[in-house]
């Protein structure tokens, strides 16, 4: 209150030696004393107007300065940005208003409907120049953010939106409430007989404000990652989190839009885990033709142990079977899971080994070499490892390497990859039904 009395008297010491000087010059250009009163008013109102223009560009040049120089000096790069978006220098805009409000008792107290209908519009000036403001706030405090690593691929630019969005729709009830000269709580209420039109209307926006809620709040996506969603029209990397729009490249470089609501509303994948555990799966299985296995012979076995890693495996499962000790799982020695009884055995502890010593294969996580049940076909052999490259051209590199050294490697233990017959299939059976000599393949 005193300070309220303080403001008062100020306000009143500046506008009365200012009238007595808008009435004297009046007085001296010849009005007559009812045109003196007319004018007056209007001057000292116009000289109000201007001075509070001028008194807030005069404390933003002098903000602006005061900040920049304490910036040069401590070389604080937040403050840099702070200074360059001229975020304290432009506080000095919601000040005209309330300047306007503090001089405006002292010239109109014969009409105080018209005092009334200014102080509204100043109310309005200034309810709108607090909402620019604090939007600028939002958008800098957002850019600072979005800078930081920890930030940097977080849905802040939605959650930007959201609190711009209701401080829009605070502030337009604030705005009309004071113009009108009603409680907002009124105005509040008398908006509830029009929810139903509002929500129809709005439905996609009230949806996505729900939906960016719970993918902020739940951390399901962020810039950057891959999703997948059923029916194959999104299946890229999410460059771009709104209010009301997701941007995804698809990985045919089309650019697809949608609403949050779809990533929350139904079954998504997100290889974001993928990405950050650092390993990528591998799961590729192999027919082996039933009639290409068989037992193994010591031959044989004396034979295969020249290959890689299968000196020291061989000679180990033999002492083991000759000391009738069955590991093939969980083997005291540390060996590969196989056996040396088949060739299949054989071949799959072979690709065991040379999983684990594959550089590209992580060692941390699942690396084996199974049998799934025999089809009409032959057998299956499934590699199921992971890799240690994650990106999408290296990782199909490396599978690739793994899947050709497979194949090659099931000819070494006499086993067959089953194929399909084909065409030259069909024509080498003809020529031998003939007699004749089958050409080589090239």
């Amino acid at each position: 209150m005193e300070n309220l009395e303080y403001v008062e008297d100020k306000s009143r010491r500046v506008a009365e030696p200012l009238l007595h000087a808008i009435k004297e010059f009046l007085k001296n250009l010849g009005l007559s004393a009812d045109g003196v009163e007319r004018w007056e008013s209007l001057i000292y109102l116009v000289l109000i107007v201007l001075f509070s223009v001028l008194a807030a560009w005069l404390l933003r040049v002098v903000l602006h300065r005061i900040f920049l120089h304490w910036a040069r000096h401590t070389g604080n790069e937040v403050m840099k940005t702070l200074i360059k978006r001229r975020l304290f220098s432009s506080v000095a805009c919601i000040f005209p208003p309330l300047i306007v409000l503090a001089f405006l008792p002292w010239v109109y107290q014969d009409a105080p409907h018209l005092i009334d209908w200014i102080g509204r519009v100043c109310g309005v000036v200034f309810i709108v120049a607090l909402c620019i403001y604090l939007n600028r706030l939002a958008d800098t405090v957002w850019h600072l953010l979005s800078r930081r690593d920890e930030w940097r691929d977080r849905p802040l630019k939605g959650l930007v939106q959201l609190f711009k969005g209701v401080l829009l729709g605070v502030s337009a009830i604030l705005a009309v409430a004071v113009f009108a000269g009603v409680s907002p709580m009124k105005l509040v209420t008398g908006l509830g007989a029009f929810a139903a039109v509002l929500m129809l209307v709005f439905k996609d926006a009230i949806l996505g404000f729900v939906a960016g809620i719970q993918l902020a709040e739940n951390d399901l996506v962020r810039r950057g990652d891959w999703i997948v969603l059923p029916g194959g029209m999104v299946n890229g990397v999410v460059e771009d989190i709104t209010l009301d729009t997701v941007k995804v490249r698809n990985f045919d470089h089309t650019l697809v839009s949608l609403p949050p609501y779809t990533l929350v509303s139904s079954t998504m994948q997100n290889w974001r885990a993928m990405t950050e555990s650092g390993g990528r799966r591998i799961k590729r299985a192999f027919l082996i033709e039933n009639d290409s296995v068989s037992a193994c012979t010591e031959a044989q076995l004396d034979a295969w142990a020249s290959l890689p890693y299968m000196k020291d495996y061989i000679a180990s499962k033999r002492r083991q079977r000759d000391a009738a000790r069955v590991e093939n799982t969980n083997n005291s020695e540390g060996l590969a899971n196989g056996t040396i009884d088949t060739n299949l055995g054989l071949f799959r502890a072979y690709v065991n080994m040379y999983l684990r010593h594959c550089p590209t294969v992580a060692p941390s996580f699942e690396i084996m070499a199974r049998l799934l049940e025999p089809t009409v076909n032959g057998v299956p052999l499934e590699v199921y490892c992971f890799t240690t490259v994650t990106e999408w051209v290296a990782f199909e590199s490396v599978q690739s390497e793994i899947v050709e050294h497979i194949l090659v490697a099931a000819g070494w233990f006499g086993l067959r990859i089953y194929q399909n017959a084909s065409g030259y299939d069909y024509l080498m059976q003809a020529e031998i039904t003939a007699g004749k000599t089958t050409p080589p393949l090239s």
